[in-house]
């Protein structure tokens, strides 16, 4: 029996209301007062030049592989270590792939890598901010400025998260690549369920964007009375979640520095408390690189081998508490290593084989899970 488990989706009470809220409104299809309500505060909060909800980080991330034009023969540079979305989305407009490594003291692309990836045919690169730790920007961007390369970051788990440029400015991430994709999948911070957020800072993107979230038609412009009537202009889907979501999304939101402070206050509770026990047993603890900062997502641990995170997994498991690893590397998938390519990322399989995540959610009682590892 699971007695502590691995995640717990936070209702903060107000989400019920919100949806109740928006029914009586008479209109719970996307686009109403709820979805412009959370994307204004997404705006004004962290600076993005222009948000939209999506029903899922997957569906953002499609609609900035349309906006870049991702072709048939276009290669797009992303780690390995993430979820299959953050390829899916590209490899659906014909790209292909280029895995790149992790770093060694992070799962994060390994920036130093980058430049070694970049051909005549690269036209992205996808930095993943795994566990809402920033990537190195200031790298990637200089890349792709010198290569004429769009960046989407993939800031799925990179929430009230930020990044400490060398002008010493700190910028939230997703605000910082020329488009941003996040998610409010009931496992992340601030959650709905399912769903997502494109966010556009490149304002070239943001006319487009609104027309590809609204099935390919000028719908949303036709509303704010800008043209006589609507129709189809371009390619598009239906991207835009309904009001019940963004309602629920709305009521996360108000609670979000409360929610922030919670989680970040586990995540110290484990570093904290397990400092001596992961150096007796040769684990190392989750590093956050200088220019970084900590939003709280996860808690992971780098086990010695595979031998060993499954003992810990099932020493757990046997005390009622879930413990999980997470991502297969992609470049070791059944899709990947059909279409014959031998790619070797060492560092990324260690991840694959080695990360542990540990509980994280905002009522969870962490000295319950650290009693049962230290006493293994």
């Amino acid at each position: 029996m699971i007695n502590i488990p691995f995640n717990k989706p936070y209702l903060t009470g107000k989400e019920l209301f919100y949806i109740e809220d928006a029914v009586k409104k008479g209109k719970i299809s996307g686009n109403g007062y709820y979805t412009q309500l959370c994307q204004k505060y997404f705006e004004s909060k962290y600076g993005f030049n222009k948000c939209l909800l999506t029903t899922s980080c997957t569906d953002a991330l499609e609609m900035a592989a349309i906006l870049i034009d991702i072709k048939e023969g276009d290669e797009v540079i992303m780690p390995s270590y993430t979820f299959v979305s953050t390829a899916n989305a590209f490899v659906l407009r014909g790209a292909k792939i280029v895995f790149a490594d992790s770093r060694l003291d992070h799962p994060g692309i390994d920036e130093d890598q980058l430049e070694s990836l970049i051909t005549s045919k690269t036209k992205a690169i996808v930095p993943v901010h795994y566990a809402g730790v920033a990537c190195d920007m200031d790298k990637i961007m200089n890349l792709a400025n010198q290569y004429g390369l769009y960046v989407i970051e993939d800031a799925a788990q990179a929430i009230d998260s930020f990044y400490t440029g060398k002008d010493g400015i700190k910028k939230a991430l997703g605000s910082i690549g020329h488009l941003a994709a996040f998610s409010f999948h009931e496992t992340k911070n601030i959650i709905s369920g399912e769903g997502g957020m494109l966010a556009i800072n490149d304002r070239k993107f943001a006319e487009r964007a609104e027309i590809i979230w609204e099935k390919g038609t000028n719908r949303s412009a036709f509303f704010r009375g800008e043209v006589d009537k609507y129709g189809w202009v371009d390619i598009g889907s239906s991207f835009l979640p309904s009001e019940i979501i963004a309602a629920f999304l709305w009521a996360q939101l108000e609670n979000l520095e409360d929610i922030q402070q919670v989680r970040i206050a586990h995540w110290e509770n484990y570093h904290q408390k397990l400092q001596e026990w992961t150096s007796d047993n040769l684990i190392q603890l989750p590093v956050i690189p200088s220019y970084a900062t900590n939003n709280g997502h996860m808690f992971y641990l780098i086990c010695k081998n595979l031998k060993q995170r499954t003992t810990i997994i099932d020493n757990l498991k046997s005390e009622g508490i879930l413990s999980v690893f997470h991502y297969i590397s992609l470049h070791r998938s059944q899709f990947y290593k059909g279409k014959n390519f031998n790619t070797v990322l060492k560092q990324t399989d260690i991840f694959s084989d080695c990360l542990l995540r540990l509980p994280m959610y905002y009522e969870l009682k962490v000295e319950d899970v650290i009693y049962k590892i230290t006493e293994k």
